[in-house]
């Protein structure tokens, strides 16, 4: 693929206009797969499928740059409050992670249920975005 990878990516985020660049590129790659996925879906669901469609992107994105960024710095942080005390607590990446990835299947969900048993959509695809949707 020409995109750097996201770790690449996060090493040259102080760039960021290609750190912008790279995402938003990633984030047009997912819309036109998932438009592609539900090409045919009729024109009234399609309509409203597409704001889910480019959320779906963007989360899909930004799951990717969370997941390298908790790669690279791992799932805890270090803590000090005051003098005395010190802990770990969960990254604040991490915590994002679950939120979005709880949001992303969602958005998935909501997808699926749009396309009726007859829409034509292909039924790996189908598969795949079944157990993404039933995943929690």
């Amino acid at each position: 693929s020409d995109l750097l990878s996201f770790t690449e990516w996060r090493t040259q985020r102080g760039c960021s206009i290609l750190a912008e660049f790279i995402k938003n590129k990633y984030i047009k790659q997912e819309t036109a797969k998932y438009k592609k996925i539900f090409a045919n879906l009729p024109k009234d669901r399609l309509k409203i499928a597409t704001g889910l469609i480019e959320r779906a992107a963007f989360m899909a994105a930004s799951l990717k740059e969370l997941e390298a960024a908790i790669n690279e710095k791992g799932y805890t942080d270090e803590y000090q409050n005051g003098e005395n005390q010190r802990g770990t607590k969960k990254a604040p990446e991490v915590e994002i992670y679950n939120t979005m990835v709880k949001n992303y299947t969602a958005a998935i969900k909501a997808l699926v249920d749009m396309a009726p048993e007859d829409s034509g959509l292909d039924p790996e695809a189908a598969a795949i975005l079944n157990h993404i949707a039933k995943r929690k």
